[in-house]
């Protein structure tokens, strides 16, 4: 599909679920004493902002609070409603990203940016709030991305950690600018914001930003109801629309994702992927991560192939961020991603560790561009660094199945499940399912479907019925290259409410979130119609607090 040479009006979209949780609050009457304090903060605000970029000193970071992101693998809400993760970016050899937060969930509104660091993209440290709800009258902090301005193109310093993100007031989404002089941990917002005003539609949110080196300027990829907008702009602050990518079977589109990749076997070729959060109904799904592979001109993107493909095929892997590391050049053959492990059609049910809500974020993945059929596909794998979290893989004995036989129960805590299911040659099982029992009650498959040649998801662990029909709905994966006998390999990461399975290495990746907690899950192995040898398993329990 190609894009649109010129902008049309607006789509009449109905605002998403995420809006309901937005700036309806605002401060309460302050003391006089109060007011007095703030004023004369504002002044000293103001004060500094009239600096130039020249002029100002450099600001020491604060220093890190050292509190792990949680007590597992995963970034996760500490008494909090949480959602979207902000793309990542590495400045002095830390890497930066930040996730959209609720404090005052349920009794207020709006959302704030919390600050995580990590060495390795594995092991992240709670930096506390860098950008405060309501600071200013345009409304909250919503979902942005985060550059480095190392030419000052903007003006405020060359070295500027500079978010540009949607904030949202009385229903209308602009987009602001906030900037910061510490490498990330605390923003303040831009004096002539909004830098993009809303052109009249009620769907104007989640800008992506990178630089555009060949044509020597910015680019920004924007969610605008069902289509993405693409736009320009010389310093960050000034923008100029180029075209759209439209879209009519996918539902809103949100948290847009550009960028180039190469395939291992062909360096040279340079293609680009457009993400997007969308709704999958209409491919027989829920939402996730939709893409499409195709070319980017900096203006306009086209597609190889107008059917979407999915990044994940399990339930709950949305407003996904992907990233690469600078080492690897404008064009690599790997690339990292992230995700929201959870769903808004049930996000605020979810009971999470330490009272929050929500969903936490994914572990990081690494991303690899394959030829897949007549097109490109991208693949996903856990990152080798995980395998430095790990303690000592306790071994699974080798099982011939034939029926439900109970094995090793998991570990406390997170933990990592690999084994192999080998279909007997004698007896063939037609469905091998995997099961994990929730010390809550009720349970997680993950299986194979060898009639189908397809991997899946079931989650029977709702004995209170807290959870909608959208729920229930099992997920699937195709496993087109696995041919009838073929062993099949599963590598399951467990921790408290999230599962993680990646099929054959990073043949299929499917991410649920689940009611009950998987630390400690009880396995067992069934065998439908026939006979299943499990191989290989071992548990092996994570290094966590670290």
């Amino acid at each position: 599909m190609t894009a649109s040479p010129s902008r049309p009006p607006a789509a009449d979209v109905a605002p998403r679920l995420r809006d309901r949780i937005r700036p309806l609050a605002r401060r309460h009457r302050r003391a006089l004493i109060t007011i007095v304090a703030i004023l004369l903060v504002a002044a000293l605000v103001v004060a500094v902002r009239g600096i130039t970029g020249a002029d100002r000193g450099p600001v020491e970071p604060p220093p890190p609070t050292s509190r792990a992101a949680d007590d597992g693998i995963h970034i996760r809400p500490s008494g909090e409603f949480m959602n979207d993760p902000q793309r990542p970016f590495l400045l002095d050899g830390v890497w930066h990203a930040y996730a959209l937060v609720n404090v005052d969930h349920p009794g207020g509104n709006g959302s704030s940016w919390r600050h995580y660091t990590s060495a390795d993209l594995v092991s992240w440290h709670d930096e506390g709030i860098a950008i405060d709800k309501y600071d200013t009258p345009l409304g909250d902090a919503e979902t942005g991305s985060v550059v480095v301005d190392t030419g000052n193109t903007s003006g405020l310093g060359a070295g500027t950690v500079i978010a540009i993100l949607t904030q949202q007031s009385e229903g209308v989404q602009r987009q602001s600018l906030y900037y910061s002089t510490d490498g990330g941990y605390r923003f303040q917002p831009y004096a002539q914001n909004p830098v993009m005003d809303n052109p009249g539609g009620p769907d104007f949110r989640d800008p992506k930003v990178v630089w555009d080196g060949e044509h020597g300027r910015w680019s920004m990829a924007l969610a605008e109801g069902r289509r993405i907008g693409f736009y320009t702009s010389p310093d960050l602050i000034h923008w100029t629309y180029r075209s759209d990518f439209a879209r009519g079977d996918l539902g809103t589109l949100e948290t847009p994702d550009v960028f180039p990749i190469t395939s291992a076997g062909d360096p040279d070729r340079v293609r680009w992927v457009l993400g997007v959060s969308a709704n999958g109904a209409a491919q027989g799904r829920g939402t996730g991560y939709a893409y499409w592979v195709g070319d980017f001109d900096g203006e306009r993107f086209t597609t190889d192939d107008d059917a979407p493909r999915w990044l994940d095929q399990g339930a709950d892997l949305y407003a996904g961020v992907t990233w690469s590391d600078p080492a690897d050049g404008t064009a690599p053959t790997r690339r990292y991603a992230m995700g929201w492990t959870s769903s808004w059609d049930y996000a605020d049910r979810l009971p999470l560790r330490d009272g929050g809500t929500g969903g936490g974020q994914s572990l990081v993945r690494e991303l690899r561009l394959v030829p897949d059929g007549d097109g490109w596909a991208l693949r996903s794998s856990p990152l080798d660094a995980l395998a430095g979290r790990e303690g000592d893989a306790q071994p699974v004995a080798d099982a011939r199945v034939d029926a439900t036989t109970p094995l090793a129960d998991a570990p406390g805590g997170p933990s990592r499940l690999r084994l192999t299911l080998t279909p007997d040659p004698a007896d063939p099982a037609r469905e091998t399912r995997v099961r994990l029992a929730s010390p809550e009650g009720g349970t997680v498959t993950v299986g194979y479907d060898a009639e189908r040649r397809q991997a899946f998801v079931v989650r029977d662990d709702d004995p209170d019925g807290i959870m909608p029909d959208a729920y229930d709905r099992p997920a699937t994966a195709p496993l087109p290259d696995t041919e009838a006998g073929d062993p099949v390999t599963l590598d399951i990461v467990l921790d408290d409410r999230t599962l993680e399975a990646f099929v054959d290495g990073d043949a299929a990746a499917l991410t649920s979130a689940t009611v009950g907690t998987l630390d400690g899950a009880g396995l067992s192995v069934e065998a439908v119609d026939g006979t299943t040898r499990v191989t290989g398993a071992s548990w092996t329990p994570f290094d966590v607090g670290r």
